[in-house]
C-alpha cells in the first residue's frame, strides 16, 4: 500500500541557518501521528515543506505524488484565515473553499458545523480566538483527501471543547488517510496516537509506535517525549 508521507534527505534553510536538517520520514496510510517538539523546533516549518509552501532541499511525496502542485491536492494542511477580510461571512469563505478543491465536501463541512457549533452566518470579525480556530478545524478535514495536518489546532479551544474534539478526531478521519497532529497538549492527544514523531536537534530525533513505547519503557507517550528533551531546549 502507498505511504502517505515520504521524506527523504529533507533540509531547510532560512538565511544561513539551519532550520531542519536531513530528515527522514514515512508515515503509513491510516494512522494519527503526534508532531511533537518544543516551540522553534520546527514542527511548523515540517509542515509548511510537506505541502510546498516552504521550499527545502530533498525528496518529498505525499501518496506517491511528489511535485508541488500534485502534493497540494493530496493534504489538507490547517493554515490559519490569513487574506479574509474581518467582515466576511463564514458562509462566504466556506465557497471559497468549495471552489478551491474539488475534494471538498460541503455536506460533511455542515456536519462538522453543526458539532463544532459554528454560524456560517456570522462575519469572521465576530469570532473569538476558540471559534476561529474551530472553523479551521472544520474547513481541513471537510476535504477528503490523503495527508491532514493539523498544526497547533486547539491552542485557543476551551478545555470542555478541546476533550470533545479530540475524542472525535478518529470519526472524521477518512480510514486511509494520515492525520498529523502537532499539539502541546501531548497528554490529552496521547490516548488517540498510533504514532509519535518527535522533532528535536533540528531533524526527527524519533519516530515510535504509541504502544510500542508503552511496551518497551513501560510509560506513557508524553512520559517518553519529556524524556528525550531532559537534556536542553531547541530555539526558534
Amino acid at each position: 500500500m502507498t505511504n502517505s508521507l515520504t521524506m527523504q534527505g529533507v533540509t531547510y534553510k532560512r538565511g544561513m541557518k539551519t532550520i531542519l536538517h536531513d530528515v527522514d520520514l514515512t508515515l503509513a496510510p491510516g494512522k494519527i501521528v503526534g508532531l511533537l517538539g518544543t516551540n522553534g523546533a520546527g514542527k511548523t516549518t515540517l509542515m509548511r515543506l510537506i505541502t510546498g509552501s516552504a521550499k527545502g532541499k530533498g525528496a518529498i511525496a505525499v501518496a506517491d505524488h511528489s511535485s508541488e502542485a500534485e502534493r497540494k491536492q493530496h493534504v489538507s494542511f490547517s493554515e490559519q484565515l490569513r487574506g479574509f477580510a474581518g467582515n466576511v461571512k463564514l458562509n462566504r469563505i466556506v465557497a471559497f473553499y468549495e471552489t478551491i478543491y474539488g475534494d471538498f465536501e460541503a455536506e460533511r463541512f455542515a456536519d462538522l458545523a453543526d458539532f463544532l457549533q459554528i454560524d456560517t452566518e456570522l462575519k469572521l470579525a465576530a469570532l473569538s480566538k476558540g471559534m476561529k480556530e474551530k472553523l479551521v478545524i472544520a474547513l481541513t478535514l471537510a476535504r477528503r483527501t490523503d495527508l491532514y495536518l493539523l498544526d497547533e489546532p486547539f491552542s485557543g479551544i476551551d478545555s470542555m471543547s478541546r476533550k470533545k474534539i479530540i475524542n472525535s478526531i478518529i470519526q472524521w478521519k477518512p480510514e486511509n488517510a494520515t492525520m498529523v497532529i502537532s499539539d502541546h497538549y501531548v497528554s490529552e492527544i496521547a490516548p488517540i496516537l498510533d504514532e509519535i514523531v518527535v522533532v528535536k536537534d533540528q531533524t526527527v530525533y524519533a519516530h515510535r509506535q504509541a504502544d510500542e513505547i508503552r511496551e518497551e519503557f513501560h510509560i506513557g507517550v508524553e512520559a517518553y517525549y519529556e524524556s528525550l528533551y531532559e537534556r536542553g531546549n531547541d530555539h526558534d
